[in-house]
C-alpha cells in the first residue's frame, strides 16, 4: 500500500484514539496521556499507537494496563469512525522523550538557577546600522491612521458597490 494512504490512516487512528482517550474513555487509571504518534502496518492489520504518560511509575504501569484492558473498545471506536476495510490491532507504546526532556530542563534549572529561561536582549546597540531613536521616528501614529482611512475608504466602497 502506498505510504500517503497508510500516513493518512495512521493521522485519522491517532486523531480517533485521542479524543476516545480524552472524551468518552471512564477508566481512572488512565489518565496523563498524550497520544504523540501513530505507525500502521502497510497491510493496516497493525497499529503502533505512540502514547506519553506523565506521572511516576505507579501512575504509568496503571495507565498502560487501562489502555491494555480499554484496547478492544478503542479498536471499535476506530471501526465506528474510519471506513477500513480491517480494523488495525493496536499495541501501546510509552515514549519517554516528553519525560525525558522534561528531567533535563529540571536538571537544567538546578544547575543554572539564575538564568529565567530567557537571554537578555540589549536593545541599546543599532540594529543594521539603525538607532534605536532612528527606529521610533521612522513608525509614527500619524503614517498607521493614513493606511487606516484608505482601507476604510476601500471597504466602504466595496459596499456599496455590492
Amino acid at each position: 500500500m502506498n505510504r500517503r494512504r497508510t500516513a493518512k490512516v495512521a493521522e485519522a487512528i491517532r486523531q480517533v484514539v485521542s479524543s476516545a482517550i480524552l472524551f468518552e474513555l471512564k477508566d481512572p487509571r488512565v489518565k496523563n496521556i498524550t497520544v504523540l504518534s501513530v505507525e500502521v502496518s502497510n497491510d493496516l492489520r497493525a497499529a503502533k499507537v505512540y502514547i506519553s504518560i506523565m506521572g511516576d511509575d505507579k501512575v504509568e504501569v496503571l495507565s498502560l494496563q487501562g489502555l491494555n484492558a480499554a484496547r478492544g473498545w478503542l479498536q471499535s471506536r476506530i471501526a465506528d469512525k474510519l471506513d477500513l476495510r480491517l480494523t488495525p490491532i493496536l499495541s501501546f507504546i510509552p515514549d519517554y522523550g516528553v519525560k525525558r526532556s522534561a528531567e533535563i530542563s529540571r536538571m537544567l534549572r538546578e544547575l543554572n538557577p539564575d538564568a529565567s529561561g530567557e537571554t537578555p536582549v540589549d536593545t541599546s546597540e543599532s540594529v543594521d546600522g539603525i538607532e534605536e531613536d532612528d527606529l521610533e521616528e521612522s513608525f509614527e501614529e500619524d503614517d498607521f491612521e493614513e493606511e487606516d482611512d484608505a482601507i476604510e475608504d476601500m471597504s466602504h466602497d466595496e459596499e456599496e458597490a455590492g
